[in-house]
């Protein structure tokens, strides 16, 4: 038995925390691939942003359909931003920190705010103690039936589809990311990255409607952004909120159990999987998030369990919307309906 299969033969048997270790070993970004993923996915969001608008002269709905494709590409300047986040595309600090600012005005989303907040998700996700921040709300069965109808309403409004998928993705980039939410009161730093965003976005708007007028910053702009929002929140639910997902409370929660287990192998087909930089490969991204998102695929190439751990197809994903509550006694997400019967 050679060493690799010696390892993850050691890391089936063992907890999820002996992959740390061997995934440290991916963590070192390549400095001429960073920058041709960052340059190719800037390339391609401005090209099809002017193909949007020079479309404009021909028909505003192939301008707003063009907007739309590019949203693809909005959401792969995000994933980009992410991996700033995680002090993982480049080697410096101050590369991924400015890269992260620039692109968080693109993505209209206050970068230091963010990258603090969803280093919280990381350190917290799956936890029942400790949920409200950079996650999806999630309720058990037994808090859903203590709750009185209008909390019980509030919650079925908030995981409905047209909620999660389109007024809350809306909501949340064009709105809730104009102050820094949950770090109000946690220094000047949130305060400078909200609030410098968000003066970048206005002189950006302007520039925009000074060029081209509002029929650009509705047919085009908009369009890509919604585009975009609805896709990145439709990545992060499937990420976490799938059937045999894992939340526990606490001590019994365990961070890198959650990881692994509390994570979905995405498995999208290609191009797509490329589109949206791999984070489909999201168990092995929460176990170790200093992987720069082009060397996830080596990881699966070299350790197949971790391949065929937690795997979502495209179509398995679509019942994923359908899960609203988490079962403690049967240990997985299951539908209002399914409540009910458990209730009765």
């Amino acid at each position: 038995m050679n060493a690799m299969s010696s390892e993850l033969a050691e890391a089936r048997i063992a907890s999820a925390k002996t992959w740390v270790p061997i995934l440290a070993k991916y963590r070192e970004p390549f400095f001429a691939r960073s920058v041709f993923e960052l340059g190719i996915t800037l390339a391609a969001f401005f090209a099809f942003g002017a193909l949007a608008w020079l479309s404009l002269s021909v028909s505003p709905l192939l301008a707003m359909a063009i907007a739309c494709l590019n949203g693809v590409w909005l959401v792969r300047v995000f994933l980009i931003q992410h991996d700033c986040g995680h002090q993982a595309l480049f080697q410096s600090r101050w590369a991924n920190d400015w890269t992260g600012r620039f692109t968080g005005v693109l993505t209209l989303t206050p970068y230091d705010v963010w990258r603090r907040t969803h280093s919280i998700h990381h350190a917290h996700a799956g936890n029942l103690d400790r949920r409200g921040i950079g996650d999806v709300l999630t309720l058990t069965v037994e808090e859903y039936k203590a709750r009185g109808w209008f909390g019980r309403l509030k919650y079925r409004l908030y995981r409905h589809p047209i909620v999660m998928f389109g007024l809350g993705p809306a909501y949340l980039f064009l709105l809730d990311y104009r102050l820094p939410l949950g770090l109000m009161t946690a220094g000047w730093r949130y305060w400078i990255s909200s609030m410098g965003t968000n003066l970048m976005l206005i002189a950006l708007l302007a520039g925009l409607y000074a060029l081209g007028g509002w029929q650009v910053l509705v047919f085009v702009y908009l369009p890509t952004v919604l585009a975009a929002a609805t896709i990145g929140v439709w990545l992060f639910f499937v990420q976490h909120q799938f059937e045999d997902t894992y939340w526990g409370h606490e001590p019994e929660w365990q961070m890198h159990d959650a990881a692994l287990l509390g994570s979905s192998h995405y498995r999208l087909p290609q191009p797509l999987r490329w589109l949206t930089a791999n984070i489909g490969i999201h168990h092995v991204h929460h176990l170790y998030s200093r992987i720069p998102f082009y060397r996830l695929s080596e990881i699966l190439r070299d350790y197949p369990a971790l391949a065929e751990a937690q795997v979502l197809t495209l179509r398995e994903s679509l019942a994923c919307a359908r899960l609203h509550l988490w079962d403690e006694r049967a240990r997985k997400l299951v539908s209002f309906r399914e409540a009910r019967l458990i209730a009765a």
